[in-house]
């Protein structure tokens, strides 16, 4: 027996035939949807209260692609000590900014304003000063402060 080429009519639409083009286009919603999901779930951006109470006391070590990037310990008055994890720290202090975390330390004066997401894993980092930069995810948070030996003195 021939299938007829022509379109059913759908009870649920009363001005147009639903053809294969309808099916197409279910399937590209869909795909659409299932896109967007992450955007649309992605947490809000910390505000600075929420910020200083999760990070207040506490030393945060972040990484990158899988590899330890540095860390940061938070002190009272929002007062930071910064390391690459190489021994030598920098102090500094962090502000809120339209809504992200900035940073100025004294060897470098310069803002660097991040956004803070908090994820079931952690925080997660986004430089904002450039926005195609890696994202730095929290690997451990402890209580212990950072060790600051310094640069090692030649011979």
């Amino acid at each position: 027996m021939r299938r007829s080429r022509t379109c059913d009519r759908s009870p649920l639409v009363a001005t147009g035939p639903i053809c294969h083009y309808t099916a197409m286009r279910r399937v590209m919603w869909t795909l659409c949807l299932l896109l967007l999901a992450p955007a649309l779930r992605a947490d809000p951006a910390m505000t600075a209260e929420e910020f200083d109470a999760y990070t207040s006391g506490k030393t945060f070590y972040y990484g990158n692609n899988g590899v330890p990037y540095g860390a940061e310990e938070y002190l009272d008055d929002r007062r930071v000590i910064w390391s690459f994890l190489d021994g030598e720290c920098q102090e500094g202090r962090w502000y809120e900014d339209n809504g992200l975390i900035c940073f100025v330390y004294d060897t470098n004066p310069d803002p660097q304003c991040w956004s803070f997401r908090q994820s079931v894993s952690g925080l997660i980092a986004r430089f904002e000063n450039d926005p195609s930069a890696t994202e730095l995810y929290e690997v451990e948070q402890s209580r212990d402060p950072l060790i600051c030996p310094g640069p090692e003195i030649g011979v």
